[in-house]
């Protein structure tokens, strides 16, 4: 089974966007959205409205940085401090080209930093790549392999 890729997005345009793009790629990686960084942590850490989801992280987490309730650098930390996620590829999906927060993202351990394109082509082109990118051609690290299949002998 695919691993879901988990959106963070609280731009409702910016949201349908990203999920048209991930569409346009033909992935078949079920998308998570969660519309704050408060809910993408119950996400992660089987919390709160998730507790009874199925086992297991998702692909990567595409997070926007500026974030109601918890922003994404306090998302970042967490996911980075937390043993059993820390090695979730963590792109964070931003409209900020502010050099602190770029700085800052890669301090706490984000593996990508994507400014969102203004130009719709653009945009649909550079999320349809971030998700073949980290969803299928990344290779995760061993004992986090990305699908679980049965070897069936001839």
């Amino acid at each position: 089974m695919l691993k879901p890729i988990l959106l963070v997005e609280d731009d409702p345009k910016d949201l349908e966007l990203t999920l048209i793009a991930l569409e346009k790629s033909q992935l078949a990686n079920e998308v998570i959205i969660a519309r704050d960084g408060d809910e993408a942590l119950d996400y992660l850490l089987c919390g709160g409205r998730h507790s009874d989801r199925a086992s297991g992280n998702p692909a990567v987490i595409l997070l926007d940085l500026k974030l109601p309730k918890v922003d994404g650098i306090e998302v970042l930390q967490r996911v980075r401090a937390t043993t059993s996620l820390k090695s979730i590829p963590v792109v964070m999906l931003t409209s900020s080209r502010e050099e602190k927060d770029l700085l800052r993202s890669y301090e706490f351990g984000a593996n990508a930093y994507v400014v969102k394109p203004v130009a719709f082509r653009d945009f649909v082109e550079a999320i349809s790549d971030l998700g073949v990118f980290w969803a299928v051609v990344n290779e995760p690290p061993p004992g986090s392999a990305r699908i679980a299949r049965k070897v069936n002998p001839l």
